[in-house]
């Protein structure tokens, strides 16, 4: 997401490793997005681990119901044909038609109205400028999630993983995902795009989880047993995100909870 036209609330919780869950609207687009071997696919699995409907989207299965909430994410792509092709046969030979599936898979599922998270590497902006368009054209919210972590501990996340990007590779989603990260920051990313929450790598490991909910809140804060995590923006008014926070108590009260939402869905 390029810096563009559109104000968004920016809520940075890095350096801060509080028990939180993410509530966002039921069928908008949450873009999960840093760098490689930053532990984007893990905060994805984890994050999503206790609901029963979120799924990878498959390339020959009918389109998701609205009730899912659908990870998109080309390494799921990429590991289908892989288990279907020969081990001998080069990446790079295929690599095409993995792009391919990628995208049908992602265009059925924003269209199907159900929740939708995308793996994103950074580099790609156009995927990210079609993802700020279509939600502006079916009326509902995107929102940027930003795992901000070292190079040196994504470089080591690669190494853990047994899979890495060129060193050159590697420069250019360093500098994109700086710039993302700028852009954030700064409020500044394009029109359909409502709310950004910046994580480290403490923070995001802290995370209860992320959640799709008709009953998430669309303005203002929800009722707190606690401070609330204070945002990097004044409280916005409706139709931004908005950070809520529940720390709860040792009686035992509600556990604490943060709420990123947009605009109320039709």
């Amino acid at each position: 997401m390029e810096a563009g036209t559109g104000a968004v609330a920016c809520h940075d919780l890095r350096g801060t490793a509080t028990r939180r869950t993410l509530r966002y609207p039921a069928g908008d687009v949450l873009v999960v997005s840093g760098l490689p071997g930053g532990g984007k696919s893990t905060l994805i699995r984890s994050a999503f681990v206790q609901s029963a409907l979120v799924r990878p989207a498959l390339a020959q299965e009918a389109a998701p119901a609205r009730k899912d909430v659908v990870r998109i994410d080309s390494q799921d792509t990429r590991e289908r044909w892989e288990r279907r092709l020969p081990v001998w046969l080069p990446y790079g030979v295929y690599r095409p038609l993995v792009r391919m599936a990628h995208y049908a898979g992602l265009r059925r599922a924003l269209a199907s109205g159900a929740s939708v998270v995308v793996h994103d590497c950074g580099t790609q902006s156009w995927v990210r400028r079609w993802l700020a368009r279509d939600a502006v054209r079916r009326r509902r919210a995107l929102h940027l999630l930003l795992l901000d972590v070292t190079p040196e501990d994504a470089l080591a996340g690669q190494a853990a993983r047994g899979r890495g990007v060129s060193g050159y590779a590697f420069r250019r989603h360093l500098r994109a995902v700086r710039k993302l990260t700028a852009a954030a920051e700064s409020g500044r990313l394009p029109a359909g795009c409502v709310s950004s929450v910046l994580l480290d790598r403490a923070a995001a490991q802290a995370l209860r989880g992320i959640t799709f909910t008709a009953h998430a809140p669309t303005h203002g804060a929800a009722p707190l047993h606690g401070p609330a995590p204070t945002p990097t923006v004044p409280p916005p008014a409706r139709g931004d995100g908005t950070v809520n926070g529940d720390t709860g108590d040792a009686n035992g009260r509600t556990p604490d909870a943060t709420g990123v939402s947009g605009p109320a869905q039709a």
